[in-house]
């Protein structure tokens, strides 16, 4: 042909293209199983606890002779219900001590209690040499 016509690509023939979806999925593949790999790697580490089992104890037909210490928020101390100084607080703890052949201390706090004065009060019972001490965790209203 004697017209100088440009030459045209076939039809048939497409450029290539990188598709992103599939390559997300195979990202998505492998960082999936990076975080379960490292995650099987970690060992936990435990200590065995023998824990107590709990068993219920008949009543006792003894008399209850433990004694309650309250402390109030405003520094009071109340021995079994009863205001007591707490200056006098060690002299009634080593006459108790003495007397009681076991002798066992409840420390009561009302809510706003400082934290110093039950410290204070725990290590007078320590002082007593008594060495059953519990701690009330319920709510009780000052000198109850």
């Amino acid at each position: 042909m004697a017209g100088g016509g440009s030459a045209q690509p076939a039809e048939g023939k497409k450029k290539a293209r990188i598709e992103i979806i599939p390559l997300i999925d195979v990202i998505f593949f492998l960082l999936a199983t990076f975080v379960l790999f490292t995650l099987s790697l970690n060992r936990i580490q435990s200590i065995d606890v023998n824990l107590p089992k709990a068993t219920i104890s008949p009543p006792s037909k003894e008399e209850d002779t433990s004694v309650t210490l309250q402390i109030s928020d405003a520094g009071n101390v109340y021995w079994n219900k009863e205001l007591t100084a707490i200056n006098d607080v060690p002299f009634r703890l080593e006459r108790y001590a003495a007397e009681e052949p076991n002798p066992r201390v409840l420390i009561a706090t009302d809510d706003l209690a400082k934290y110093g004065d039950t410290i204070r009060v725990l290590d007078m019972v320590r002082k007593a040499g008594i060495q059953q001490v519990s701690f009330e965790t319920v709510y009780r209203g000052t000198g109850r």
